[in-house]
């Protein structure tokens, strides 16, 4: 979803007596978005929302730490970003523990138990629902897991209560912020669904049935209510009681306005699902590029698989001394090889043996590089055969330990603790339900299902999480803190950071620099989606004399980062245009 708005706070001075701030509480709250880059020392923070960055920075400010700081932050987007993210959904979170290991929690939605490979079938002879028509209904909505992967990191890695963390979110909830052009635009382009449901319609459009005016103040008392319901009794405010029955409710039978002009079938999930569900701790991926420990999410995503093969492969060229041109043609061509593997292998691994070993090996990633020429491949290549070096342990498996619209936000704090964090409700608007007197709106993440499928390893299952793109990563240098990343963007996410990587680490641009720098998005097909300054560039003509086909793929991704200086300084760094622009700070800022 887009980036950091102009977010006028009517009250922002409640938040900073909620949050016993007041002193330490930067000018800037309310003040306008951005800026994009901050350097300074201390703790760091990047999300595409100046308010919810502030709440991170002031919860550094409090004694808290990264992960406290991270999950104050989301409070707040939840609530900024509606349309994105919240506790309807679900996300990825990788942390590394100041001197110890990088971990990841996995919050991904799962689908309900009474779910079938053909669930999204109808008709005589059965055949998958048409995307729109699967999206909006109870059928696409998982059991969400923001609220356990809140619980989950507060508890093992915090220092504060979910009380504590969510004030900002309610103070923001309850007093609101100004609706801006992009608000607008994104409930504008779900208004044919929202005014179909009637608690959705209330909530996002006035009552001739348009979006929230621009300029005009949007509050949401019931998700406000919501958070301190959560806030009071933790995870089961949310997974039992009056929140569950009316989830559950909403989804098994969608109360649907008599004029409305779509189908929206009934899903099946039941109380049990919720009661059952758990934001496991699993081992991140991992490889070393260039002398480097890139970390990111394992299975059921595909992000830190994807990016970490195309990364192996990538290494066996000498991007930083190539043109500009060979080091995309490589990038591209890398990128193509390791989204056939994706496609082919990828899926929730309590579900399918993922080959990741296999995967993430070096001697693999030969064997793909081996395939790669100088010239673009004419369109989508078959996938390669990792089982031979698969080993199935080792610090690459990802198993669950005991114990994509998106956004992505980065944490640091003085200590050592970082947090790169991507969390969603999957299209913009979700499944289009917004769950009656608690005022968010539920994902549509079993959409991300192969569900037209009955063989494929990502296809639906009872019980099973959906494969994702979501790549939030973290790269130490030596064991120390180097780079923290992601972006939001479906499965351009993946090659988002992989280029924002090349870019860094290979072509000697700064990490602002490479945030901005104009994208090509190939994902093994014929075409390679580009951004309009990508195809207004010089190299694009060089590119397809080599085969390559760019075709328009409007604004990709909206990366936010943070890399750590040898100095003990930290840069934060987040998009100072796409989707408005984000929001850096530092918790001690440079004079």
């Amino acid at each position: 979803m887009r980036g950091g708005r102009v977010r006028w706070l009517v009250v922002f001075l409640t938040i900073a007596v909620a949050l016993l701030v007041v002193a330490s509480t930067s000018t800037n709250v309310g003040s306008g978005s951005g800026p994009p880059t901050a350097i300074g020392t201390g703790g760091a923070a990047a999300s595409v929302e100046t308010i919810a960055t502030q709440a991170a920075i002031d919860t550094l400010k409090r004694g808290g730490n990264a992960v406290d700081a991270a999950v104050a932050a989301a409070g707040v987007l939840g609530v900024t970003e509606p349309f994105s993210c919240g506790i309807g959904g679900g996300g990825f979170m990788v942390v590394r523990t100041a001197g110890g290991p990088v971990t990841t929690i996995d919050g991904r939605e799962t689908a309900p138990t009474a779910m079938t490979p053909t669930s999204f079938w109808v008709g005589s002879p059965p055949a998958p629902l048409p995307f729109n028509d699967a999206r909006f209904s109870g059928l696409s909505v998982g059991v969400p897991g923001t609220v356990a992967t809140w619980a989950e990191a507060l508890a093992r890695y915090g220092t504060m209560t979910l009380a504590q963390v969510l004030q900002p979110g309610i103070q923001v909830a309850r007093h609101g912020f100004v609706v801006d052009q992009t608000f607008f635009d994104q409930t504008q382009q779900n208004v044919d669904y929202f005014d179909d449901v009637p608690t959705t319609a209330a909530l996002f459009l006035d009552p001739d049935g348009t979006p929230h005016d621009v300029g005009s103040v949007f509050t949401n008392p019931e998700l406000a209510a919501t958070y301190q319901r959560i806030a009071h009794l933790g995870p089961k405010g949310f997974y039992r009681g009056a929140v569950a029955d009316a989830l559950v409710d909403t989804v098994k039978h969608p109360v649907i306005s008599p004029t409305a002009n779509h189908t929206w079938r009934p899903g099946v999930m039941g109380m049990r699902d919720l009661h059952t569900y758990v934001a496991p701790t699993r081992t991140p991926t991992h490889v070393n590029y260039r002398g480097l420990d890139v970390y990111s999410m394992g299975p059921p995503s595909s992000g830190g698989s994807t990016v970490g093969e195309a990364l192996n492969i990538l290494e066996g060229y000498p991007l930083s001394s190539m043109t500009r041109v060979d080091a995309l043609h490589y990038y591209l061509e890398a990128s193509r090889y390791s989204f056939a593997d994706r496609n082919a292998y990828l899926a929730d691994p309590d579900y399918f043996d993922v080959p990741l070993s296999g995967l993430l090996s070096k001697d693999y990633a030969a064997t793909r590089r081996a395939l790669i020429t100088t010239t673009a491949a004419p369109g989508a290549v078959p996938p390669g055969n990792p089982y031979p070096y698969n080993t199935g342990v080792g610090e690459a498996a990802s198993t669950a330990l005991q114990s994509e619209t998106t956004t992505h936000l980065t944490t640091s704090d003085k200590w050592g603790n970082v947090v790169s964090y991507t969390f969603t409700i999957e299209s913009t608007g979700g499944s289009g339900l917004a769950v009656p007197g608690f005022g968010f709106l539920l994902n549509n993440e079993l959409a991300d299902f192969n569900y037209d499928s009955t063989t494929h390893p990502n296809r639906v299952e009872g019980g099973k999480r959906p494969r994702s793109s979501m790549s939030p990563t973290i790269i130490l240098d030596h064991g120390k803190p180097f780079l923290a990343l992601g972006s939001p963007g479906g499965s351009t996410i993946i090659t988002t950071v992989l280029q924002i990587l090349v870019d860094r680490l290979d072509q000697g641009m700064t990490l602002p620099q490479a945030i901005l720098d104009a994208r090509a998005s190939q994902r093994n097909g014929v075409n390679t989606s580009a951004e309009p300054a990508f195809l207004a560039s010089p190299e694009r003509a060089a590119l397809e004399a080599r085969g390559h086909h760019f075709v328009n793929g409007g604004e990709i991704g909206a990366a936010t980062g943070i890399e750590f200086l040898p100095d003990s300084r930290v840069l934060a760094a987040a998009e100072p245009v796409r989707r408005g622009g984000g929001s850096a700070m530092v918790e001690v800022p440079e004079p």
